[in-house]
């Protein structure tokens, strides 16, 4: 016989920040997501007037009156909340009466970041499929004309010297350069639907982190530090393999040729649900973040990161994390990223592969 869990852990396991309000607006307990939110541990807390160290832009004791009175949960959307240890953040309220008690409440807050950043990615997936069509139907009418350029180039090579010769050694190695930089804009474009498989995340990570450590991040140090208790993801391991090999490419890249971390971490969360164009929802609770201490993302590109040909590095093409982008989006999966000086913080969020597929 399985049994429920005792109703403290349940509190304690509660991914939403909560708090346990009485009867005369003080707070009486406050879960551990609440203390991470509000970056206040509930000794802090507890015992005061809600509204002293908890900055809320609402009427919070009309807002507990009017559920005290009629026994009924209250919503109020976009409010901003905060402490004097935190900036606000626009969240979502929900209070609700406690049980049979009369008198107490629980008030539960939705930080609307989470809820912001997958609205851009929707908005940054459709902008990218537009471009992305308009650019491989650039790339196939430019190549054939460049191919032409480069062979009379050659050709004229062959009866000059000099000077004359540099010109047109600098004409085919350009218009190499521009081939190249089509090809990949072909590959964004022409990348397969995922084969999903029951995939065991760490030994995709190991595969290419190998792979990273004897190449071009062979100047960095690499730690890992994974959550071995992990089920399996449901995913493609070689689009996946591309996709962090991308990843710490980009966070060697942005150490700048000097020596720098990368951190590689994987782990459990189940409070991240992405919601489907038809209504449905899926959880996406296996986290992998990959962490430099680089100088970070140009305040100037953060939001539009991951769309095509936005880069924050010279002669980049701006392809790589739309490329990532493209295939975590291909597998019902989702990116987000932090970036402040010393600390970038990549975050991809997974789906769990069903028990049928990890027995196959």
């Amino acid at each position: 016989m399985i049994r429920p869990p005792a109703p403290g852990i349940i509190w304690a396991s509660l991914p939403t920040p909560a708090l346990l309000i009485d009867g005369a607006d003080r707070v009486l307990e406050v879960n551990p997501a609440a203390e991470l939110f509000l970056n206040m541990s509930e000794r802090a807390l507890k015992g005061l007037p809600v509204g002293e160290r908890i900055a809320i832009g609402a009427p919070v004791e009309e807002i507990l009156a009017r559920v005290r009175a009629g026994r009924a949960a209250l919503f109020i959307n976009d409010v901003d909340v905060g402490t004097g240890e935190r900036a606000p953040v626009v969240c979502n309220l929900q209070a609700t009466p406690l049980g049979d008690d009369p008198e107490t409440v629980l008030l539960l807050i939705h930080p609307r970041e989470l809820a912001d950043r997958l609205e851009r990615a929707a908005q940054v997936k459709s902008a990218a499929r537009s471009a992305v069509g308009m650019a491989e139907m650039l790339a196939h009418e430019i190549k054939n004309p460049l191919a032409g350029i480069s062979g009379a180039a050659q050709l004229l090579s062959m009866n000059l010297s000099g000077e004359d010769l540099e010109l047109t050694d600098l004409i085919v190695a350009e218009t190499r350069r521009v081939v190249k930089l089509l090809e990949q804009v072909e590959q964004f474009g022409n990348i397969r639907p995922p084969e999903l498989r029951a995939v065991n995340i760490h030994d995709v990570l190991d595969r290419a982190r190998r792979s990273a450590v004897v190449g071009f991040a062979a100047h960095m140090a690499v730690i890992e530090d994974y959550d071995p208790s992990l089920p399996h993801a449901l995913g493609d391991a070689d689009q996946l393999t591309q996709v962090f090999l991308n990843l710490l490419k980009n966070a060697s890249e942005a150490a700048r040729g000097g020596r720098g971390t990368i951190r590689i971490r994987s782990f459990y969360d189940r409070a991240l649900r992405l919601r489907r164009a038809d209504g449905s929802g899926s959880a996406l609770p296996l986290q992998v973040e990959i962490i430099d201490d680089g100088p970070g993302i140009p305040p100037a590109i953060a939001a539009e990161i991951f769309e095509p040909f936005v880069s924050g590095r010279e002669n980049g093409t701006g392809l790589g994390l739309a490329l990532v982008s493209k295939i975590l989006s291909e597998h019902g999966g989702w990116i987000g990223v932090e970036s402040a000086p010393g600390r970038t913080v990549f975050r991809i969020s997974l789906p769990v592969a069903p028990k049928h597929l990890e027995r196959d």
